[in-house]
């Protein structure tokens, strides 16, 4: 069997990166881009390779980067933009495979297996995603290569991300001589918190990891300890596809509020907001949930505070008013009442909207259908900010500020 060539193609300080091409005046200077810290969301999101020389990382806060450098330039997101960017991206690598799949808006995993042979070698290939990327969008690429998708992410994240060429082949056959020496964190897949639990079983590194006996993982962790081991080892057999994405097994939204949060009143307005995202969501993919999750996050950063509760939904629905009549009981269940500064909601165990149980207790599904097609309707022509409850006129309301945004981000 052809041994398999995957890509991780890692776009390096995307954000950072897209911007400098509209904003001349960057270049040559520590930049990042980072929200509005009047909105409470002054946080990095991306540094260029000179800020970052300064010691500025990702998701630190924007006062902590201008400590470090007074004369860093600012730029705000816009989201819209670097969708854009990334999609065009993805069209650039389908001219090479059409197993193109996204695995962030700055990662994505391509499959040349059968295809590198026509643009000569894999390595030439690869340069030559890079030179296309580079020239179509500004955007320098990173690529990690590999016979499956971990070795090439492993490849990009610790090699290819640290040398000049930004390109790095891991095969099988040399996964003790690249990955074994990489302490275990290093490994896709461990947390901090097992981290732990390897270094007290005297495991420090992933050689170490990938020679200790399977049967002593797979007794202390079952299957995921089973998985660990062989990812160690460099197996991997997941494919890539470009539907890898469209299996959801959840919908979700959060925000971070503009100011902090304290009377339930102003709080109710904003879980409604978001139990009628998730449906609006929910029905545009035509799932119902089950299962509602709520989340909240303090005020406080001396005295952090926060939890996730679930419960399960009398009946499976994507209608915001079904969602708000669970979320607000299970956000009072457990809420402290300090004030909060984040809170978000989610609907999980999905199935699909076109088989529905009937219920001898809710007889009006029919008109909720009814009402959310409607609602649909009228947000898809005219904005989502064209239909909203009373209450999110009141001054707790954010649907109007949310409408300017994408993931968060002004557009």
């Amino acid at each position: 069997m052809k041994r398999r060539e995957i890509l991780l193609i890692d776009m390096e300080s995307f954000y950072a990166s897209v911007e400098k091409g509209f904003h001349p005046e960057s270049r040559g200077v520590p930049t990042v881009v980072s929200g509005d810290p009047e909105r409470r969301s002054g946080v990095i999101l991306a540094a260029c390779p000179l800020a970052k020389k300064y010691g500025i990382k990702t998701a630190e806060r924007l006062w902590e980067a201008k400590r470090k450098c007074p004369h860093l330039y600012i730029i705000k997101p816009k989201m819209q933009t670097y969708v854009d960017v990334s999609t065009h991206i993805t069209t650039i690598l389908q001219r090479y495979s059409d197993l193109v799949e996204p695995y962030s808006i700055d990662e994505q995993f391509v499959d040349v297996t059968y295809t590198s042979h026509l643009f000569g070698s894999l390595q030439s290939l690869a340069v030559r995603l890079q030179e296309e990327i580079k020239s179509e969008t500004g955007v320098f690429a990173r690529i990690g290569i590999g016979e499956n998708k971990l070795l090439a992410k492993m490849a990009c994240d610790h090699f290819a991300k640290k040398n000049s060429t930004g390109l790095f082949t891991i095969w099988h056959k040399d996964t003790s001589n690249t990955i074994w020496p990489l302490p275990v964190e290093a490994l896709f897949g461990i947390s901090s918190r097992m981290r732990t639990h390897f270094n007290n079983m005297g495991i420090r590194t992933i050689g170490q990891l990938a020679t200790t006996p399977l049967e002593r993982l797979k007794k202390k962790w079952g299957i995921p300890g089973h998985v660990l081991w062989e990812s160690a080892n460099g197996y991997d057999s997941s494919p890539v596809h470009f539907k890898s994405l469209s299996g959801e097994k959840a919908i979700g939204h959060a925000m971070t509020l503009p100011r902090d949060y304290q009377e339930l009143s102003e709080i109710k307005v904003i879980l409604l907001e978001l139990c009628e995202e998730v449906a609006l969501r929910a029905r545009g993919k035509k799932v119902i949930g089950n299962t509602l999750k709520v989340f909240a996050k303090g005020a406080s950063y001396d005295h952090p505070s926060s939890f996730l509760r679930q419960k399960p939904l009398l009946e499976a629905t994507n209608y915001g008013l079904d969602l708000y009549e669970t979320a607000v009981p299970l956000f009072k269940t457990f809420w402290d009442g300090q004030p909060i500064r984040q809170v978000g909601i989610t609907l999980t165990n999905l199935s699909s909207a076109a088989e529905k149980q009937l219920s001898l207790f809710d007889q009006g599904w029919e008109q909720k259908e009814r009402i959310g097609a409607a609602m649909d309707s009228i947000h898809s022509r005219f904005g989502p900010a064209s239909l909203v409850r009373a209450s999110s006129l009141t001054r707790a309301g954010q649907v109007f500020e949310r409408a300017k945004k994408i993931g968060g981000h002004y557009k």
